[in-house]
């Protein structure tokens, strides 16, 4: 696999060798339209020109907030930050402090602060005390919410989690978590932070129609710039007065700048519908290979067409996480940069779109053959990836 980058264009980035990728890592998601979009690049350089931090707000903020609350249904009031685990911790202190409790329900991957990753078997440097107050519950699985939210029941401040991830809610399990919480006096949290302005412009929560008490965005909001906002209900966030949540680069203006030129693009352009059609491209095209392979109960691709989630499955003739080596090894050689999901940029073309799907007939076919051998985490000739850290299972 390549180690570093040296550019990007549209959806294609280069290696520092030389050598073209079609990018389906997109930044970790945060590459909405493609690289070097003109809208944003354009947007940005003029505010550049303007300054980028200051000691007052700016009306951009004013602007990009008031933009917020218009497409987003949570959205009646907004908080700034530079990333994802800024927002979701910025809510659930926010919660604690409303509802005068402190326990949390997680369902997915928040962040790396101390009270989301208690939750996962990384827990190293992080309080005991901590990690006692986070619980986690499955997703699609509303009796196991219930089960925890009763063994410490009046004692949960928020539940928080990805409304969609590789797997879609179940009809009416989304309404039903929302009822549920509120029956335990708690508050609802959807983390959006990936769903943000990809699988539509307000959201998940826009896209299945139901609404949280706060919603956390970041990511796609700004194209690759850094930037993240805690939305919600007004008698909520109103508590941010006296609840401490700052950070200085809050309001640097190029990234506000740059959100605003992608919302003025989702506004004027079919972007979305763009990233669904590619994403289904991709989609169909993958699983065709995958079948074609005889690899279904090996590989799968779930979730939404604009973030297909890749799951791999141990096989007979070798390991899921040596199945997977090969298959990325394979896709990696054959230009297309893919780790754990196919997250789809509005600049894929019909060429981009044709290298990824050869790539994935071709790896799939290699797969095969190396499974039919037997033995494969043996005789892979390479490391197996084993990463330091998983947000989700694959």
């Amino acid at each position: 696999a390549p180690m570093f980058l040296s550019h990007g264009d549209g959806a294609r980035v280069w290696d520092v060798d030389g050598n073209r990728y079609v990018d389906l890592i997109s930044a970790l998601l945060p590459i909405l339209l493609g690289y070097r979009d003109a809208d944003v690049d354009q947007a940005v350089r003029r505010q550049l020109g303007n300054g980028v931090s200051f000691s007052l707000a700016t009306e951009l903020e004013v602007q990009l907030a008031e933009k917020l609350v218009e497409l987003i249904p949570a959205a009646e009031q907004v908080r700034f930050a530079k990333n994802g685990t800024d927002v979701t911790s910025a809510a659930v202190r926010l919660s604690r402090a409303v509802t005068g409790r402190e326990r949390v329900a997680v369902g997915g991957y928040h962040g790396w602060q101390d009270w989301s990753i208690a939750s996962t078997p990384y827990q190293r440097g992080i309080p005991g005390a901590v990690a006692a107050l986070t619980h986690r519950f499955g997703f699609n699985d509303l009796a196991a919410l219930r089960t925890v939210l009763e063994a410490h029941r009046g004692e949960f401040a928020a539940v928080i989690l990805e409304p969609v991830g590789i797997a879609e809610p179940a009809p009416g399990y989304l309404a039903a978590v929302r009822d549920l919480v509120h029956a335990h006096g708690a508050l609802l949290i959807f983390d959006e932070i990936v769903t943000g302005f990809r699988v539509a412009v307000g959201g998940a929560q826009a896209h299945y129609g139901v609404t949280p008490d706060l919603a956390c965005f970041g990511k796609a909001m700004a194209n690759g710039l850094p930037l993240a906002a805690l939305v919600g209900r007004r008698d909520v966030m109103r508590e941010l007065e006296t609840v401490f949540f700052s950070g200085t680069f809050g309001g640097e203006t190029l990234s506000l700048a740059a959100a605003l030129a992608v919302i003025a693009k989702l506004e004027r352009e079919p972007v979305l519908e763009l990233l669904w059609q590619r994403g289904r491209e991709l989609y169909s095209g993958a699983t065709a290979a995958i079948a074609g392979a005889g690899l279904s109960d090996t590989l799968a691709l779930g979730g939404l067409p604009p973030w297909k989630i890749l799951s791999v499955q141990d096989h007979a003739g070798g390991s899921r996480q040596a199945t997977k080596t090969v298959l990325l090894r394979e896709m990696h050689a054959r230009g297309v940069l893919i780790g754990a999901s196919h997250n789809v940029t509005a600049a894929l073309d019909d060429a981009d779109v044709d290298v990824v799907l050869a790539a994935w007939r071709e790896s799939a076919a290699v797969v095969r053959r190396e499974l039919d051998r037997g033995d494969l985490d043996r005789r892979l000739g390479n490391s197996i990836i084993n990463p330091p850290f998983q947000a989700r299972a694959s």
